[in-house]
């Protein structure tokens, strides 16, 4: 019988690997050299990006917090802001009317709506200005107040909403009694009424004094034409109607210039701007709303485009809501001496 082999016997020796000689020259030393520090860079960016916007960082716990306040409610806000826009969008015309009337402006009723419209997309302009014009010429005298005064209470709706918006981010209650807030709310629509007629006036001043270097200036006139400073106009009036709008909604703790306000509005108005600007393209190229909806594709479509500016407030809602950080403002008033008033940052809303 044959013998069994070991398997120590039967094993074969390792290869032995060629090791390859390090070269030590000059030249070999500076490719090494370059590749090590080509290493050492990428490494340097990423651990740099990492201690930036990486886990434990602020700018990380910062967006973290926007999403995850965003993602709880952002959507359903999102839904009800898009209702109430559509539902107020006509009664504020209305108002805003009854308040030209009042101060002998009827005739420029027109360049109100044309106002208001402008930072909306062209499919959406093209089904509001129609009905909103008609139904301002078929209101006078009296009926025009009561559909004012019903107007008022309906947009006051919407204002409510987005306080109540900021109030969930803030995670404060509301303090003082429904009726305080409801009068706030419709001051706040007059104010932005009399922005209006402001911005009108403007308008038209700005209109005369390039008419005036037209007729004195001519060769000027070609470089006023390029530049046209009023279509800047719209998207500075935006942001700082959204910056007044979030000032004046935040709750009353959150206002001092520890906890800024301006982050928020800035982005809603890019985000604003940049949905009417995409808006219109993508529509167009990759949906067919006539096709689902017929007749009703205008308003389905001004119904999106108002979802999506709602989501929009809401994420600068909850990214204002990210950035104050009522503990590091509380110790800084201790520190120096004044009474930390940011003790009771959740405690109520006194606005």
């Amino acid at each position: 019988m044959a013998e069994r082999a070991s398997p120590l016997r039967s094993s074969q020796p390792p290869a032995i690997e060629d090791r390859e000689v390090r070269s030590l020259s000059p030249e070999a030393r500076r490719h090494a050299a370059r590749e090590q520090s080509e290493a050492e860079h990428a490494s340097g960016l990423r651990s740099a990006l990492v201690q930036k916007v990486g886990p434990g960082t602020r700018a990380f716990e910062v967006m973290k917090r926007t999403l995850v306040g965003t993602y709880q409610d952002g959507f359903i806000h999102a839904g009800n802001l898009a209702y109430l826009s559509m539902l107020a969008i006509f009664p504020f015309f209305i108002f805003g009317a009854a308040v030209f009337q009042l101060v002998g402006g009827e005739e420029r009723t027109s360049q109100m709506i044309a106002s208001v419209l402008v930072t909306l997309p062209p499919d959406v302009t093209e089904v509001i200005e129609p009905v909103a014009a008609n139904i301002v010429e078929a209101r006078s005298g009296w009926l025009l107040w009561l559909g004012a005064a019903v107007a008022l209470w309906t947009v006051s709706s919407l204002v409510e909403t987005i306080r109540d918006i900021l109030r969930r981010a803030y995670g404060t209650k509301a303090a003082h009694a429904f009726w305080k807030y409801r009068l706030f709310s419709a001051g706040i629509i007059l104010g932005a009424v009399v922005l209006l007629l402001i911005s009108l006036f403007a308008q038209v001043v700005i209109g005369a004094a390039q008419a005036v270097i037209d007729a004195s200036l001519p060769q000027l006139s070609e470089a006023i034409g390029t530049l046209r400073l009023s279509r800047i106009a719209p998207a500075l009036g935006l942001a700082l109607s959204l910056y007044m709008l979030f000032y004046s909604l935040t709750p009353h703790q959150y206002r001092a210039k520890a906890y800024p306000k301006w982050p928020g509005a800035l982005f809603t108005a890019a985000w604003w701007l940049g949905v009417t600007t995409a808006l219109p393209p993508i529509l167009s190229s990759f949906f067919a709303y006539d096709l689902t909806y017929g007749s009703l594709a205008g308003i389905i479509i001004a119904l999106f485009f108002f979802w999506l500016v709602g989501l929009g407030l809401v994420i600068g809602a909850e990214l204002n809501a990210a950035l104050a950080e009522p503990e590091a403002a509380h110790d800084g008033e201790e520190q120096g001496g004044g009474e930390g008033a940011g003790a009771g940052a959740g405690k109520g809303d006194g606005a």
